[in-house]
């Protein structure tokens, strides 16, 4: 069961701050982003600008009717700028330091970084029917977090191929990018379920855990 639809995932709120607050926090507390481009629908872009920080450098730009819209909507307010970094509002907890990790790896000449953890499940894949066709080892798999990093000229070159994706990194490597991992961090997960909130709520509780023998 994923969050309920009665307002954007954004704005749903953890610990008292809509997650659109937090993810923008997150990125001013890393100290690498010179400037923070907010994506939101029209409807919302009043919404948006009360939960951002006054004297911020942060902008709102009116995103797409699908994510690649969107995204492109960033890119062309974003300017002359030389490395972007796409993140995701609902991976709200993602801390400063991994922000910094992706930002230094791009500084170093890497054109696409994304944090990345070891996949810890067995997975495997399926036909249509439901059936397993192939167990992949997991040993060479990973997740991938965001914030995303680019090069400017590489991002730019990617969705000027692209129509649709749902990963950034994805389309660079269509154009044959490398794409470096950095060690991601599980408070980076992305909140998308009932489940996931309640746990990111429990991360934010200052209050100390109360336990029996």
């Amino acid at each position: 069961m994923r969050l309920g639809a009665d307002e954007p995932k954004a704005f749903v709120p953890i610990g008292g701050t809509p997650m659109l607050g937090l993810a923008v926090n997150g990125l001013i507390a890393a100290g690498v982003v010179d400037e923070i481009i907010v994506m939101v629908p029209a409807e919302h872009v009043d919404r948006a600008a009360a939960l951002l920080p006054s004297g911020a450098p942060v902008r709102i730009v009116i995103g797409g009717a699908e994510r690649t819209d969107s995204v492109r909507a960033g890119l062309a307010a974003a300017g002359d700028s030389a490395f972007f970094l796409v993140h995701d509002a609902a991976r709200a907890l993602t801390p400063p330091a991994l922000i910094a990790r992706v930002v230094g790896e791009l500084r170093a000449g890497h054109p696409a970084v994304v944090p990345a953890l070891p996949v810890v499940d067995t997975v495997k894949t399926v036909d249509s029917r439901g059936n397993v066709t192939g167990t992949p080892d997991r040993g060479v798999l990973r997740a991938i977090q965001t914030p995303q990093g680019f090069a400017a000229a590489a991002l730019r070159a990617a969705y000027a191929a692209a129509e649709t994706a749902t990963d950034d990194a994805g389309l660079v490597e269509r154009l044959g990018t490398a794409v470096r991992t950095v060690p991601g961090d599980p408070l980076a997960f992305k909140i998308t379920t009932p489940l996931d909130l309640r746990l990111a709520e429990s991360l934010l509780d200052p209050s100390p855990a109360v336990t029996s023998c």
